[in-house]
């Protein structure tokens, strides 16, 4: 009998313990989600391209815990399907255009299914891989993972930023078209 009620009581909390993470994963998934449509409203600048991959950049701080550290083939791995395979949604589904002087994020309707998409992915993979691995170094593994995502795709942004920030010579050019126009003439 104690032995039928401590079974039962480790499922309820096993459930539960299931539930709470499913829950705060959704909240995580709807505050990134309100984030990425509140950022889109206002103009790209240098600041809002760098700042995130620097403000991650911390999470290497992890890897002086030794439960934390994976193998090295393990991290670049991982570094590079970040970088490479889910890096590739957010690469096609945004982009950057000028609007007069500023220069605006411009996203797909496919934009937020992608988030979500990567969101489900990573909450399902992470029971497969801690059947195998601990809790903390799956941490570390989805962190590089997320990691090479994000600076291939702010790096991306960042280069197409430069581009469409370099000042246009108006009439520098309007001058060569008169010129070429005169001496046709």
């Amino acid at each position: 009998m104690f032995f039928a009620i401590l079974s039962w009581k480790v499922s309820v909390l096993i459930s539960s313990t299931a539930a709470f993470e499913a829950a705060i994963t959704l909240v995580g998934l709807a505050g990134v989600l309100i984030w990425r449509v509140r950022e889109g409203r206002t103009a790209v600048t240098v600041k809002k391209l760098v700042m995130p991959p620097l403000g991650m950049s911390t999470g290497f701080c992890m890897f002086f815990v030794p439960m934390f550290r994976v193998p090295w083939l393990w991290g670049v791995a991982a570094f590079f399907i970040g970088a490479t395979v889910f890096a590739y949604p957010l690469l096609l589904t945004s982009s950057l255009r000028r609007e007069g002087d500023a220069i605006m994020m411009k996203r797909s309707g496919a934009f937020f299914a992608v988030i979500v998409v990567l969101a489900l992915v990573r909450y399902f993979a992470r029971d497969y891989f801690d059947s195998f691995i601990s809790l903390e170094q799956t941490g570390a593994i989805f962190y590089l993972l997320a990691f090479g995502m994000i600076l291939h795709w702010r790096l991306k942004l960042l280069l197409l930023y430069r581009a469409l920030s370099r000042p246009v010579p108006v009439a520098a050019s309007s001058a060569q078209e008169a010129a070429i126009g005169e001496s046709e003439a």
